[in-house]
């Protein structure tokens, strides 16, 4: 079991690191965000396992930021939806590579001159690529845990004052943040399964040559549910 857990992991962490750099040297994010899909499901070939299982999931997010450079902040609601991948090590514990794509952010309020104030909605996009350990305490109830490679796709601000407001596009987001997720799920019988988890980014997620303000971490909630076949 460890043998095949640590050659799955040696794997992905080596396609991971070759895609960085190649991120790095091109700024081309499509490509990297393909180039990493196809590494992460490609691991599943290395698993000598009979019972692999793949799936789809989807739901909510409720996400903010943390940072003093930010008035009166409140949680952005989003939306996550992407494939999973299941690969049995033992009786108990599973490897589940995702690749989600996450809209993420947060809600901020500014007071201006004569009592008017400025609501800004910081929208982020993510391909998030979690990797998790899963390790079943009973029969269907599971707790996840692991590192998360997120890859920002789109970013924008809505800025609302009174009746008027306007979406512009933003450079503030860095193209790459390390994260880490912590959850757990249950799973009936058919492959019906639900979720709960707590995401935290690690890096920062607005690029310090870009914004004035100290770091800033992503950080949320995500409810989902999904089907494994």
């Amino acid at each position: 079991m460890l043998a095949i857990l640590y050659a799955l992991v040696r794997n992905f962490l080596t396609n991971v690191s070759l895609i960085l750099v190649l991120n790095l040297k091109t700024k081309d994010m499509k490509k990297s965000v393909l180039l990493i899909t196809i590494a992460l499901f490609g691991i599943t070939a290395m698993s000598a396992q009979e019972y692999v299982m793949f799936g789809v999931k989807g739901g909510v997010n409720f996400t903010n930021m943390t940072s003093d450079g930010f008035q009166d902040k409140d949680s952005r609601t989003g939306f996550h939806l992407g494939l999973l991948a299941e690969i049995p090590v033992g009786d108990r514990f599973s490897v589940q590579p995702e690749v989600l794509y996450s809209t993420q952010g947060i809600k901020t309020a500014t007071s201006m001159f004569l009592g008017n104030s400025v609501t800004r909605d910081y929208q982020l996009d993510y391909i998030q690529v979690p990797v998790l350990a899963k390790i079943y305490l009973i029969e269907g109830l599971s707790v996840e845990v692991g590192p998360s490679f997120n890859f920002l796709v789109n970013e924008e601000v809505k800025r609302t004052s009174g009746t008027t407001s306007s979406t512009s596009d933003s450079d503030y987001g860095s193209s790459f943040e390390f994260g880490g997720a912590l959850g757990a799920s249950y799973k009936f019988r058919g492959g019906f399964f639900t979720s709960a988890r707590y995401t935290q980014g690690f890096t920062d997620a607005f690029d310090s040559d870009n914004w004035d303000g100290d770091a800033v971490n992503n950080n949320g909630f995500q409810l989902g549910v999904g089907l494994m076949f």
